[in-house]
């Protein structure tokens, strides 16, 4: 994916809470950060005028960067005359990007004195830095991401923008969806470009991407103005949804009807028939499903992105070995759950049970369907039940349940997150995958709420988005090891909470949640370091989870075209485990996990150095507090 589109880098981010509250937080958090150190007016003065020289820095760069991307203007809720444009996706723009990073960089060092800075201020500029030079280091390495993937579907990705992220409320808002129509196929052509650079380095999308993406486009092209006698395309039909809510009168509405069909009949049908065609030229070429090992610079691509997936730096052959000691010490727990239940065989024949068996599954009709959006609105009404035990501030922003959209089934994982607007028009979403529903167990319901919903990405990336008193860029900013790591934390912390109490299958499936992420450790480093084909990572995550096939071959493929992305589950995860063991053991008895949680989060995403920074102060000033 391109390092440049501010839009598609917003992640999946982590929420932010007050340290060390001993009574409830105020309604809205502010981010407060503490290291038990006492400072004098002069001190504190200084400290003001340099925190505000800072903060004027970073919302001029903020507001420059919001100028030049359409894309999250119209996410923000910003209505301005480049409402009818998309991001520039061409490489041209991603040198003056680049270019722009290190200009920020050298601005920061030169122009501000970090000694001068509150701790709240320090932390800022840390994370800034951070960004910029992430941004610096993956630059030149934008050719080997794979510029079309499942995970990075153009195809379906604009659509879904005009359907949830652009609003008509006017006619110039109509006019200004038609012009998006229209504009698609510049980006789809500056998306062929890429992958044309890409190619003339030898890195090309290897055979597992086509059967997902091209299906994808080629549903953008059914229905009206396409097909005259079908109904309206997918796009015609949200347009003219939207327009029904319009005081125009139907002379109006017809002109903008008329004018939507042509822009789809037109460039946009041009701009995806272009797309569809260098798909299946390179399809052709594809003669492989090899991890980046075979790309060019593989080892040093796969060491940069460990990097900046994870915020760490570690050895391959180290992630892989804690992996193996994760995958072994989970199926031990696994074991005896097993024995609980009064299972006879070994434990692969009980992986096999679970996957075989009728009862692990919501029958495959829309009444199956509609049971499991219940059942999993239920699981996070019961997170928001006992959540005041374990944190001082919830998000303001509601949370729904929803299928993923059929005709953007084909490419979607089986269960993600989308976060609500800052304006408070768009809840934040838990999507579920529902175009095979014997791919969804039962028995992992739970954890997949927890994770995506309550107190997962819900609660980390609403309350940071609600926070107050940092820059605007950390609101938005992310990092996977954080996001991930917390979300993967979700999932034991309401386990410990008690809520598989006399559900030892739903237990197990929690445990086999934690265990796909541990075999990820196995097997990422396996297909894109140790050159293990797609086979031997299929029959690994077969041996080792209850999976179904169907989510099995789902999860390798992506693991294929994000390298790396699949390490920052369980390094973030371990890591947020390893500093609560600290605190626990360090404050004794003053140990409050609400207020861990709100070291954890109050500061919204951070790399892994900077969160362990984060605790150690946190602990600190409790130890300080307490003498």
């Amino acid at each position: 994916m391109k390092t440049h589109n501010f839009f598609k880098l917003i992640c999946l981010l982590i929420l932010a809470m007050l340290l060390g509250a001993c009574e409830r937080a105020p309604e809205t958090p502010e981010a407060v950060t503490s290291t038990g150190s006492e400072t004098t007016s002069q001190d504190q003065s200084a400290h003001d005028q340099e925190d505000q020289r800072l903060a004027a820095f970073f919302e001029e760069l903020f507001e420059r960067d919001v100028s030049r991307s359409p894309e999250f203007q119209a996410y923000l809720g910003r209505k301005t005359e480049d409402y009818g444009r998309w991001d520039d996706y061409s490489d041209e723009y991603a040198q003056t990007q680049n270019q722009q990073a290190a200009a920020d960089l050298e601005r920061l060092h030169t122009e501000f004195d970090y000694d001068a800075l509150s701790e709240t201020s320090k932390m800022s500029y840390r994370v800034f830095e951070y960004n910029q030079q992430r941004a610096l280091r993956n630059f030149e390495w934008r050719h080997h991401n794979y510029a079309v993937s499942p995970m990075n579907d153009i195809a379906s990705n604009l659509p879904a923008f005009l359907q949830n992220i652009h609003k008509i409320e006017n006619r110039k808002d109509a006019e200004d969806y038609i012009s998006r129509l229209a504009g698609i196929r510049t980006v789809l052509q500056q998306t062929i470009e890429s992958l044309r650079m890409g190619e003339s380095i030898g890195v090309i999308p290897p055979q597992m991407v086509y059967p997902k993406v091209l299906p994808s486009a080629q549903n953008m092209l059914e229905g009206a103005p396409f097909d005259e006698t079908g109904e309206d395309g997918i796009l015609l039909a949200d347009f003219r949804g939207k327009l029904e809510s319009l005081e125009l009168d139907t002379e109006e509405k017809d002109i903008l009807l008329n004018d939507a069909a042509n822009a789809l009949s037109g460039p946009f049908r041009s701009g995806y028939q272009e797309l569809i065609a260098e798909l299946l030229r390179l399809q052709a070429k594809a003669d492989n499903n090899h991890g980046v090992w075979n790309l060019p610079d593989g080892e040093a691509y796969y060491a940069n992105r460990i990097q900046n997936w994870t915020t760490v730096t570690r050895p391959v052959g180290e992630i892989h070995e804690l992996g193996l000691a994760e995958v072994g010490r989970i199926r031990a727990e696994m074991q005896q759950i097993m024995d609980e239940v009064g299972f006879e065989g070994d434990l692969a024949a009980f992986f096999e049970y679970v996957r075989s068996s009728p009862e692990n599954y919501y029958e495959n009709t829309d009444a199956g369907r509609e049971e499991y959006i219940r059942e999993a609105t239920a699981l996070i009404e019961g997170i928001y039940d006992i959540a005041d035990d374990y944190f001082n501030v919830l998000p303001k922003a509601p949370l729904e349940v929803r299928r993923v959209e059929p005709w953007r089934e084909d490419g979607a994982s089986t269960a993600f997150y989308n976060r609500p607007s800052p304006d408070g028009s768009r809840p934040g979403i838990y999507y579920i995958n529902q175009k095979n529903m014997n791919a969804v167990q039962k028995h992992i319901m739970n954890s997949l709420a927890y994770h995506e919903g309550a107190p997962g990405h819900h609660f980390q990336i609403a309350i940071q988005q609600e926070l107050q008193g940092i820059p605007k860029f950390r609101l938005f900013g992310g990092y996977s090891a954080y996001s991930e790591g917390w979300a993967l934390y979700s999932e034991r912390l309401a386990y410990e909470a008690g809520l598989y109490e006399g559900m030892p299958m739903r237990n197990f499936g929690r445990l086999a949640e934690e265990m796909k992420r541990a075999v990820r450790l196995v097997v990422d480093t396996g297909m894109h370091a140790k050159q293990w084909p797609l086979e031997q990572s299929i029959e690994y995550m077969t041996a080792n989870t209850p999976m179904a096939p169907a989510d099995i071959e789902r999860q390798i493929k992506r693991y294929y075209v994000l390298p790396g992305q699949a390490l920052s589950y369980k390094i973030g995860m371990m890591t947020i485990l390893q500093l609560r063991e600290r605190a626990q053991e360090q404050l004794g008895e003053d140990y409050d996990i609400r207020e861990f949680h709100d070291a954890v989060l109050k500061n919204g995403a951070v790399p892994m150095q900077v969160l362990e920074e984060v605790i150690d102060a946190y602990i600190q000033s409790k130890k300080t507090a307490a003498g």
